[in-house]
């Protein structure tokens, strides 16, 4: 697995490392001392997955995860306690407490094998969709006040544009994120996501029923629940795209 140190703390990065290359199927293929230089060496590098410190200055661990729009597996390094890292409400693959066990680090990276070997199956049952472009098995970093989640772009049903910020519904959950509809449209993969109108993008897979609609458009109800109005412009592009 390729890997990625993020740490502000030399000696924290240098023993994490000296951890990771003991075993022969991990690649350390740099380390990074803030958010900016991670952001740089994530694009160079393409790593699989980040050892990510939550605490560093100026930027926290988070903020990293905000500006990136392709998120890898993370690994968060924390000095909190168990009960502490429960208020973060992140479904990070995995924590490591400081400072880390040798024991603790095998069984973090025996979960990051099980989950790369499935995400490959997936990606191999999947079409292949260009290397730009977010498919449905990327996933995504969203924080919304005080709670975070990675969220896999196929539970990602639609996406609101609100002013400067995007609604991002995804089971029961509709936070926010601060970026533009036009932005977020250019990354994401055309087969599976439709831009239906100025303010909306739809997951095609969560699609449950089509309707005419005034003037030559159509509505669109997702398994979710929400009725989605595509315009007449967009409607003979939804159309070809759903066979209809």
């Amino acid at each position: 697995m390729r890997v990625l140190v993020v740490d502000d703390e030399r000696l924290a990065r240098k023993e994490l490392i000296n951890l990771l290359n003991q075993n022969d199927n991990v690649e350390v293929l740099g380390e990074a001392t803030n958010v900016d230089d991670a952001k740089e060496k994530i694009e160079e590098l393409q790593p699989e997955v980040l050892f990510l410190d939550i605490q560093m200055p100026e930027k926290t661990g988070f903020d990293l995860l905000e500006e990136l729009d392709f998120v890898p597996l993370v690994v968060f390094i924390t000095a909190y306690d168990e009960f502490a890292l429960q208020a973060f409400q992140v479904n990070a693959l995995d924590y490591l407490l400081k400072p880390i066990e040798p024991e603790r680090l095998t069984d973090t990276l025996k979960k990051l094998e099980k989950k790369l070997e499935d995400l490959k199956k997936e990606e191999e049952s999947a079409s292949k969709s260009p290397k730009s472009k977010l498919s449905l098995s990327d996933q995504v970093f969203v924080k919304d006040g005080d709670k975070c989640w990675f969220v896999k772009l196929s539970d990602v049903r639609l996406f609101e544009s609100d002013g400067n910020y995007i609604k991002v519904y995804f089971e029961t959950n509709k936070p926010m994120i601060h970026k533009s509809l036009n932005a977020l449209d250019e990354r994401l993969d055309e087969k599976s996501f439709f831009r239906a109108s100025r303010k909306h993008i739809i997951n095609l897979s969560w699609v449950e029923s089509i309707e005419p609609w005034f003037n030559g458009g159509l509505v669109v109800t997702l398994k979710g629940g929400e009725r989605i109005e595509v315009s007449r412009r967009q409607a003979a592009r939804f159309k070809d795209l759903m066979s209809l």
